[in-house]
């Protein structure tokens, strides 16, 4: 009877064991992570940085880069999410950090990785919106940056042109509060307050969609001439002329 008894512990104890073992290697929930990128000189997008300051006051990992990073950033960023440590991935940026959003967003579908958000300030070019964003919110001026659909591209895009501001220009636009908090609001829609989990939206979790290679260097979208005609709403696409004069 002893023998029994001692072989029931034995096997209770065992069972824990192996569960606690179990456990340990199990994967972490991925972290998300929203890339911000300056523009030339890192000296004239200094609205980056204050951005992630209330980015990371949220509990959510915010880093601020450099525009010329873009393609390192990228091949680390698609590293971590397909070993599960990284997700979902936002970006940001201003100018030519614009751009590198855009040109970021599209490396990142040749590697099969889904941006869950991107947000350029007054890119320099028009750029085609790669199949792997889930959204596209682009505040722009005239003159500089709209943004259109990709091939296959079946995510939210939004041109807001924030032109009627008398008060935003090129070089503070990446300052504004009032902007700040239309884009931190989007992240918060995407992450939460400090979650790290993959986001579910219209009830399914975000693709990994692989863009379509483009033609320019490195596999980037060729961008337009900023100074072409707007594109026209539809095919969902929203362009919006703001006529708040605050920020």
């Amino acid at each position: 009877m002893k023998n029994m008894r001692r072989f029931v512990v034995v096997g209770v104890l065992s069972a824990l064991v192996m569960a606690g073992f179990g456990a340990r290697p199990g994967m972490a929930e991925p972290r998300a992570h929203v890339y911000l990128l300056r523009g030339l000189l890192n000296i004239f997008s200094l609205g980056m940085d204050n951005l992630a300051e209330k980015i990371q006051r949220h509990g959510i990992h915010a880093t601020v880069h450099n525009h010329t990073e873009w393609q390192t950033l990228a091949d680390n960023a698609a590293a971590a999410y397909h070993a599960g440590k990284e997700g979902p991935i936002i970006i940001v940026g201003h100018s030519l950090g614009a751009d590198a959003v855009m040109q970021m967003s599209t490396y990142l579908g040749q590697k099969g990785v889904p941006v869950a958000l991107a947000v350029p300030f007054d890119a320099r070019g028009s750029y085609a919106t790669s199949r792997n964003v889930r959204r596209l919110l682009n505040l722009t001026h005239a003159g500089y940056g709209y943004m259109s659909r990709g091939a296959g591209f079946q995510g939210s895009l939004s041109n807001v042109d924030v032109s009627r501001d008398g008060s935003i220009d090129h070089l503070n636009i990446d300052k504004s509060a009032r902007l700040h908090a239309q884009v931190l609001a989007a992240i918060l829609e995407v992450v939460g307050n400090g979650s790290g989990n993959q986001p579910t939206a219209n009830g399914h979790n975000a693709q990994r969609a692989i863009a379509t290679p483009g033609s320019g260097q490195n596999g980037t979208m060729k961008p337009t001439e900023s100074t072409q005609t707007p594109p026209k709403s539809g095919s969902g696409v929203t362009n919006s002329t703001e006529s708040v004069l605050r920020h």
